[in-house]
């Protein structure tokens, strides 16, 4: 019962989310609704047993891309007359693309109720590791079998950093000024001020 409970309340609450992320018209609320449907669908997740695709929802998604967004978009001066001016413009190609989205999604629907497609049959080094939760047996499988294919990933984002950094590094064209201590200490006192003593009237002359 509870299980039943929760599923509803975490689906009604993704829909939910989901559509008041389009139809929101501020940016920020609408980066913040999608937090929450990041959220909740984490919750379903855990509730069919995929306690790992949820960690990943809060700890990627929601951690790292959302927060992202909404930073950039706080950041942004946006016009909300020329963004509306742009959705009124480009309504025709929303319309075409979501034509192409909604066939797809109907296609993909037809061609699972067909049956699903043979890629071969399991072999049995990949069994699951029984009376283990699904984050044990994907840790086995990262550093088990995928090591190899697991540390290349990690050399490519590495390898990816190091060029972002690399290409936003840029040089000073003029040497920076260093400050001598030795010799602002040595400076004269009656060197350093003029007591230029001006006329009631009359300003400086430089």
């Amino acid at each position: 019962m509870i299980q039943a409970f929760a599923f509803y309340l975490f689906a009604a609450l993704v829909i939910a989310s989901g559509a008041l992320t389009v139809l929101a018209r501020n940016p920020v609320h609408s980066v913040l609704w999608l937090i929450v449907a990041f959220f909740n669908g984490a919750g379903l997740m855990v509730l069919v047993g995929a306690e790992f695709i949820a960690m990943l929802l809060v700890i990627v998604y929601v951690g790292a891309v959302a927060v992202l967004f909404l930073f950039v978009v706080m950041m942004l001066d946006i016009d909300f007359a020329e963004l509306r001016a742009g959705f009124i413009r480009n309504f025709p190609l929303g319309i075409a693309i979501a034509a192409v989205l909604l066939a797809e999604l109907v296609l993909g629907i037809g061609a699972y109720r067909a049956g699903a497609i043979g890629l071969g049959t399991p072999m049995g080094d990949a069994a699951p590791l029984l009376g283990e939760s699904n984050i044990e047996n994907i840790g086995a499988l990262l550093y088990g079998r995928y090591l190899f294919l697991f540390e290349c990933a990690g050399l490519i984002l590495l390898v990816a950093m190091i060029g972002a950094i690399v290409l936003t590094h840029r040089e000073r064209k003029s040497p920076r000024a260093q400050q001598n201590i030795a010799r602002q200490i040595a400076r004269n006192p009656n060197e350093a001020t003029v007591n230029a003593r001006p006329e009631v009237g009359r300003g400086i002359e430089l």
